[in-house]
């Protein structure tokens, strides 16, 4: 039996031609996930997204790395676009047209090793400190609902973690696999980061339209996202990792 987004797809005629008008613009932020390789966009979340477009049929499309903030504005404003990995919370639930959840993640507080001043038995503990984060990222807008007053603003992963090698700033809230390939490209020793504490409960990751985006290509798309899931291809591709 169809699932029922798939159903509405079908019984309207959407996957039988493309919908959209003009490429869509499709806007990420460089993670362990989606991260430029030899000139493109690449990563395990952008080969889930680009195979759901291609399955959709929606084959003329753009896909940009940007500094978050930029990304989500992108999304927030303008007609035909597409961000990925964008945390799916009560917050942003009217704001976005929401296509599928593409992986789920932890975020970690992490100190220098060397650190053993800093004491992060909870979350109250931690507002005593400077935490790095990216503008405008959920883990900004957690931090900020929750109090802390001590927060340091960067527009890219790599600038927030350098930060926090430099001493700018006492922790930073990343899932593991993006503190490994931080570490990574600053040529450093993974075991010179300590995780302090774990934020809340897992954060959903999605794939999200703008609200001004047409309903035929966010049917198609959620439509194709379903057969990428119940087919193991979703799966598949996220058993990957930079």
């Amino acid at each position: 039996m169809m699932r029922p987004i798939a159903w509405i797809a079908v019984s309207l005629g959407l996957l039988g031609a493309v919908a959209h008008a003009g490429p869509l613009r499709v806007v990420t932020e460089e993670t362990a996930y989606s991260y430029l390789q030899a000139g493109k966009v690449s990563g395990p979340a952008t080969e889930v997204v680009e195979a759901t477009l291609q399955r959709a049929g929606l084959d003329d499309y753009q896909i940009g790395l940007y500094p978050w903030a930029r990304a989500y504005d992108m999304a927030l404003q303008e007609p035909g676009v597409l961000i990925y990995l964008i945390a799916r919370t009560s917050e942003r639930e009217a704001l976005f047209r929401w296509v599928g959840e593409i992986m789920r993640i932890d975020y970690h507080f992490y100190r220098l090793r060397e650190r053993d001043d800093i004491e992060v038995p909870d979350l109250e503990a931690a507002k005593a400190y400077r935490v790095g984060v990216l503008r405008d990222d959920v883990r900004h807008q957690y931090l900020q609902a929750n109090g802390f007053k001590k927060i340091v603003v960067t527009a890219h992963n790599s600038d927030n973690f350098k930060r926090l090698l430099n001493g700018q700033v006492d922790l930073v809230p990343m899932p593991e696999q993006d503190m490994l390939a931080q570490c990574k490209e600053a040529g450093l020793d993974p075991n010179e980061v300590e995780r302090t504490l774990t934020l809340g409960d897992s954060t959903q990751l999605y794939m999200a339209f703008s609200l001004q985006t047409d309903d035929a290509t966010v049917l198609r798309t959620q439509a194709a996202f379903e057969t990428l899931q119940a087919d193991g291809t979703l799966a598949r591709l996220m058993g990957g990792s930079h």
